[in-house]
């Protein structure tokens, strides 16, 4: 479930936003983007959405409405799929950005850079045919670099 932070002069109480390795701030969960706004308040400086790959098209619209309205918009999420392919808003959300970090990972196989998420079932890769989203953490992924990211029955690109 996509999380929320709003910056402002009190904090809205309600979970936590939780790196791996334990740093954590106060969040709140939201089930869509509308909602983004109606916790927006005027004095609300610098929204952060984490997750943001799970929202549908109109947190693009969400984001660019905070930011015409001077907050600062700091969106965190994938911008591929297990599968390798673009993921959501996000390639949208990339493209209408000012400034995009894109953070790579260390493949778990070869120390290379990873810029993949591979997908296990039962230590195994996913098919290209199981379903997008599956809530999970490293039991269920981890980190590829593009030679050693498989996707079994992904169908064939030009060229290949």
């Amino acid at each position: 479930m996509p999380l929320v932070i709003l910056l402002k002069g009190a904090y809205l109480i309600v979970e936590k936003l939780a790196s791996h390795d334990g740093v954590s701030l106060d969040a709140v969960s939201v089930q869509n983007a509308r909602q983004i706004l109606d916790l927006a308040q005027s004095d609300t400086q610098v929204a952060i959405i984490d997750e943001v790959q799970f929202f549908d098209r109109s947190i693009t619209d969400i984001c660019n409405v905070l930011a015409d309205a001077g907050k600062r918009v700091i969106v965190a999420g994938l911008d591929t799929d297990f599968r390798g392919e673009p993921f959501g808003p996000v390639p949208l959300l990339m493209a209408e950005a000012e400034v995009v970090d894109k953070l790579q990972a260390i493949c778990v196989v070869c120390g290379a850079s990873a810029t993949r998420t591979q997908r296990l079932i039962d230590g195994q890769p996913a098919s290209y045919d199981d379903p997008v989203i599956m809530v999970g953490a490293s039991e269920v992924y981890e980190a590829r670099c593009r030679r050693c990211h498989e996707v079994p029955g992904r169908p064939e690109r030009l060229g290949t």
